[in-house]
């Protein structure tokens, strides 16, 4: 077995892991003293110190600091925290039944008590707009409103008037008179009648945009999925996050969603550990477009569309000691600029198109270069013509290196590994191929690549 050295992009990516998971990197040009004991001084975020105890806020159905069963008193929890400058909201054993999101805040921590800790969105409603709302208005008028509430989370779905896009506006109703509801934001989009505009009681159930520095951890969130309206990645998830920076989720269950189980967007340093993302319409792990450095690791994913879906720009990241199963599409998908990443000691099982797939993309400009996938389990992918790696479009530079694709149910006419034709420096090193009709289907080839067995 031949292993291959690490050259300095691999080395750099590498260095860059181990500050996504926290450690510090020193400085050796700096030449400015060391903080050797920190204190709490105005306006310092940069150093804080290490405080033995922060605020804890219980939330309990019948006991606790709060007390309650909806997203009401689980949002009270976070703010109050948030105010005294950051510490943990405990949610105590129970169901919250929720018709809006709970919106994280920078430096909260909620902290579950595991399956005895349950978050279920209520059922969805949805009707259409009666009346033209424009960019500047903060309200709208519904034509049928019995089903919606002061406090609701909504979006508000048209096409664009003047170019026929999509508008997707997430809101609250924090007023209303009537069929008319004002919302917390002004809409600044134009949402005309000519767009056949609607509005659903369709949200994440945890959300967080623009913040830092958080963690969910030890908690379930059901999406309720066969009672409510689609509601895609881009947009939503059991949680889903937007521009962020530094969150950690551990040992969450995301199920059930109609949509994505966990998703994050432009959100960098980002840990997901140990949760179990299943049963979900889409995608079970979603990092999102321009995200950087995720660390991915120890979670189970079962049921999904996807299992993980490296979006666009996806940077730098590492995924490693997941066991992907029953993905309806592929177990890893990696694509437009997906660039830098490493995909390792994964098991992806009954994948129902292939167990890892780089998508084709509009061109090499737009392909996922530099990625290696190595030491990976890949079992039974795809139907009668399935594959176990499939390297699609111009995809450039990727390793396979020790991995097992294994093909237990008949050969066939499925695949080992496939290499699509404009596909260049794709080099394969020791991985084992066992069951298929045709091992490895590798087109051009460069003299420098080895033949696996």
């Amino acid at each position: 077995m031949s292993h291959a050295r690490f050259d300095r992009r691999e080395l750099w990516s590498l260095v860059v892991l181990i500050a996504a998971v926290g450690q510090a990197t020193s400085h050796a040009d700096d030449p400015r003293p060391k903080v050797t004991s920190p204190r709490a001084t105005s306006g310092d975020t940069a150093i804080e110190p290490n405080w033995d105890e922060r605020v804890t806020i219980s939330v309990g159905n019948t006991e606790g600091d709060l007390i309650g069963s909806t997203e009401k008193v689980l949002q009270a929890a976070v703010d109050s925290v948030a105010r005294l400058g950051g510490g943990t909201v405990k949610v105590l054993p129970g169901t919250y039944r929720l018709r809006n999101s709970v919106y994280l805040a920078s430096k909260v921590r909620i902290v579950g008590s595991g399956a005895e800790s349950v978050l279920i969105k209520e059922p969805s409603a949805k009707t259409k707009l009666a009346a033209d709302s424009d960019w500047y208005d903060q309200e709208v008028t519904l034509e049928d409103a019995k089903a919606f509430r002061v406090g609701d989370g909504v979006v508000i779905r048209c096409k664009n008037p003047h170019n026929g896009g999509p508008t997707v506006l997430k809101r609250t109703l924090v007023a209303r008179t009537g069929n008319r509801f004002k919302l917390d934001r002004a809409l600044r989009e134009n949402v005309w009648s000519a767009g056949e505009p609607t509005i659903a009681t369709s949200f994440p159930l945890i959300s967080g945009e623009f913040l830092s520095d958080c963690a969910i951890e030890n908690i379930t969130l059901d999406g309720n999925k066969e009672k409510n309206d689609h509601f895609d990645g881009n947009y939503s998830g059991c949680i889903f996050l937007q521009d962020c920076n530094r969150i950690t989720m551990r040992g969450v269950e995301a199920r059930n969603n109609n949509g994505d189980g966990i998703s994050w967007q432009i959100c960098h340093d980002v840990v997901v550990e140990n949760c179990h993302s299943h049963d979900n319409a889409d995608l079970g792990l979603h990092p999102g477009s321009g995200s950087q450095r995720p660390l991915i690791r120890g979670n189970r994913i079962e049921r999904c569309g996807i299992g993980i879906f490296f979006c666009w720009g996806v940077k730098y990241g590492l995924a490693e000691k997941n066991v992907i199963e029953g993905i309806r599409t592929a177990g890893i998908s990696i694509g437009h600029r997906d660039t830098d990443n490493l995909v390792r000691d994964n098991v992806i099982r009954d994948s129902g198109v292939a167990g890892v797939l780089f998508r084709p993309e509009r061109g090499p400009s737009f392909a996922g270069h530099r990625n290696r996938i190595e030491r990976n389990e890949i079992v039974n992918s795809g139907g009668d013509e399935g594959v176990g790696i499939d390297i699609q479009g111009g995809t450039e530079s990727i390793e396979l290196i020790d991995n097992r694709v294994i093909e237990k149910r008949g050969a066939s006419k499925r695949v080992g590994i496939k290499l699509g034709t404009d596909t260049k420096n794709i080099r394969l090193n020791n991985n084992e191929t066992d069951g298929f009709a045709v091992p490895a289907s590798v087109v051009d080839l460069r003299k420098e690549q080895a033949t696996d067995k």
